[in-house]
């Protein structure tokens, strides 16, 4: 596909997604929605690598939702009377579809892990906030910003914050419109863990990134799934997932190699996960 958000590459098993408009301080103008959930499917589906590295350009990471997205029609459909009705509700189908672009994110059977420099703001952090593992500069900051405009955040910082830091600090964040720097993100646990710049944070991360796409895709996706599962599940639901989960997915040869492998002082190497049907 034709891509105006994103540079595409590939390396060791890793897809990494650059949001490639450093000028507009990588403002979530219209195509982005469609190319973030058509490549982050695609990559899914296809079994092309087995982590997803999301990163940016420029000075920020994400400047948040351009205002285009609304102003330009995006949700306005051809024919129709004025019904207010029927109107308000296409714009409710159009908030869920950006809604699902970021769930997308979470859906993926690999893990996605977010690299953020500078500002991360609004639907920017509600894209990080579906990652799975977040790293930062020491100048990244984080905000809702749109508490500051007079809008209530729409496309999933409200709903996953709580579930990725402490809840008093995400309700801070939503009623004051306040920045969360990197230092005190780390601190709370929505970071995994800070970089003195944007060029030790690319290398970083993707040390971490081939590093998990060593280990078995299959034994991940488990850990992946099980974990989504236990987020917004009782502990003896999760449980029973799991269980379901060994009792189906599990086969001894990926955990032969990797005992293998260890005896002999070699890295693993690990069949990849098969295109979805």
């Amino acid at each position: 596909m034709s891509l105006t958000c994103f540079d595409v590459t590939y390396a060791d098993g890793v897809a990494y997604l650059r949001l490639n408009r450093p000028e507009q301080k990588n403002t979530l103008i219209p195509s982005f929605w469609a190319e973030l959930r058509t490549l982050v499917t695609d990559i899914d589906r296809e079994a092309r690598a087995r982590v997803i590295v999301l990163s940016s350009t420029g000075r920020h990471f994400c400047a948040g939702l351009d205002l285009g997205v609304f102003d330009g029609g995006m949700f306005r459909t051809s024919g129709g009377g004025d019904e207010p009705g029927r109107k308000r509700a296409v714009l409710y189908q159009g908030i869920r579809s950006l809604q699902e672009t970021f769930t997308a994110l979470e859906r993926a059977r690999v893990p996605v892990i977010a690299a953020i420099q500078g500002g991360c703001v609004g639907a920017g952090l509600g894209m990080v906030a579906a990652c799975d593992l977040r790293y930062a500069t020491r100048d990244a900051f984080f905000l809702v910003q749109e508490t500051n405009i007079g809008i209530t955040a729409e496309v999933g910082q409200l709903q996953r914050l709580p579930k990725v830091m402490p809840e008093g600090i995400a309700r801070e964040m939503a009623y004051r419109g306040m920045r969360l720097p990197a230092a005190r993100a780390e601190a709370v646990g929505f970071v995994n863990a800070v970089f003195d710049d944007h060029d030790a944070l690319l290398a970083g991360v993707s040390d971490i990134a081939r590093e998990i796409a060593a280990k078995s895709p299959l034994a991940v996706w488990g850990a992946k799934h099980s974990i989504n599962h236990a987020r917004d599940h009782a502990v003896d639901d999760g449980l029973d997932l799991v269980a379901l989960w060994q009792a189906g997915m599990y086969h001894p040869d990926d955990c032969l190699e990797s005992l293998q492998a260890q005896r002999e002082r070699r890295a693993p190497v690990f069949e990849d996960l098969r295109p979805t049907p």
